[in-house]
């Protein structure tokens, strides 16, 4: 198959699912094709499969915001049309959606039939999409979508709740990890580094915006370092990073937190981790948890949007209550006091990341590309 994959390049889990999917796509022989405004962080392009199209925004005066979405569609209808592709996936209702919608329409007036899939990711639903003004164009690139899938089913309930307009089936596929990525052995030596005297290693991964919650991190590291000798490790960047650097002077933790920054592959750092924490108001599936857990990683979260789908409480991790930050704290000592304890919650972390390794997710979407390829055709 000839797939087109559009989507948004950010640190967060939808650019990670889209590209992974694109490449796992290309190692099986379909020749797969990124379609965004620039390469997508995790691409390599080591694969004769897969191809790269720009879509460049020119700046012109008349607009005070440059309309990228007529410009997605018009390359859009370039790349099908040349590249002679089979199919469109794109990732996030708005704008991919629609402008998917746009090129199909412009391309069906010049004979060309190509069908398009809708991944549904979370903000464009639990956040933009409750947004009055955004629900019509929502709700109708969503029922023109030849498919929709969720990455939860609390995504796909939460589209029904809040569009209620959407007629849509709506089918759920989770996001994934590939395993053999997790593998790294020389984690002992590299956490000496962060933990020289035999500490426990926490870590925070995320876009550090309100939703995370990161201050909940910081907090609950304040109560496990009182009960057990531990570091934090803080992976990412974001509008609440100033407030953050407040809060640890203010509980004098500094010394005890390293961040890091923005990291594309996260999976090196978290080898060297005995726990997860995740306290989000909200998040659609969990991408960040599940990457943990790949890594023998136990999680501690809240239980809120899809994370019970990935986390088991008393198996992989914990989940609280969003804000209970007392119960994140005693699990997270529970976890971490005894090294039976914790050797056993990473071993069942491991085999919770098990059931979402690519291979069994993979054959999923190449059955959907087939339905919606021959659904076109008829």
């Amino acid at each position: 198959m000839k797939i087109g994959i559009v989507c948004y390049l950010t640190f967060g889990g939808s650019g990670v699912v889209a590209t992974e999917l694109g490449k796992a796509l290309a190692d099986k022989g379909h020749q797969v094709h990124f379609i965004t405004y620039s390469p997508p962080v995790r691409l390599d392009f080591l694969s004769g499969n897969l191809f790269y199209h720009e879509v460049s925004v020119s700046d012109y005066p008349l607009f005070e915001y440059p309309p990228y979405e007529l410009v997605l569609s018009s390359k859009l209808v370039d790349v099908v049309k040349y590249e002679k592709l089979d199919l469109l996936h794109v990732h996030y209702a708005i704008p991919h959606a629609s402008a998917a919608y746009m090129a199909k329409q412009i391309l069906a007036s010049q004979g060309i039939h190509v069908p398009f899939i809708t991944t549904l990711h979370g903000t464009d639903i639990t956040l933009v999409g409750k947004d009055p003004s955004f629900e019509p164009a929502i709700t109708f690139a969503i029922n023109q979508s030849d498919a929709v899938t969720a990455v939860s089913q609390s995504l796909k309930d939460d589209t029904y709740t809040n569009f209620p307009n959407v007629k849509s089936e709506i089918k759920v596929i989770p996001n994934f990890i590939c395993l053999e990525d997790y593998n790294f052995q020389q984690g002992k030596c590299q956490k000496k580094m962060y933990a020289p005297y035999g500490e426990k290693v926490l870590i925070h991964v995320s876009n550090f915006r309100k939703v995370k919650r990161v201050d909940d991190v910081l907090r609950v590291f304040d109560k496990v370092r009182k009960e057990v000798p531990a570091k934090l490790i803080l992976v990412g960047d974001g509008p609440e990073r100033g407030n953050i650097e407040k809060l640890c002077r203010e509980l004098d933790t500094c010394n005890d937190i390293k961040s890091l920054g923005k990291i594309v592959n996260p999976e090196q750092i978290l080898s060297i981790a005995d726990l997860f924490l995740l306290p989000s108001e909200t998040e659609s599936f969990g991408l960040a948890a599940l990457e943990a857990m790949a890594s023998k990683v136990p999680v501690i979260s809240t239980n809120s949007g899809g994370l019970p789908e990935v986390n088991v409480n008393g198996v992989s991790g914990y989940m609280s209550n969003v804000g209970d930050v007392d119960d994140m704290a005693k699990n997270a000592i529970h976890i971490l006091k005894d090294d039976a304890t914790l050797n056993q919650f990473k071993t069942n972390a491991f085999r919770q990341a098990s059931k979402f390794d690519i291979a069994k997710i993979l054959p999923v979407y190449e059955e959907l590309y087939r339905q919606v390829i021959e659904k076109n055709r008829v």
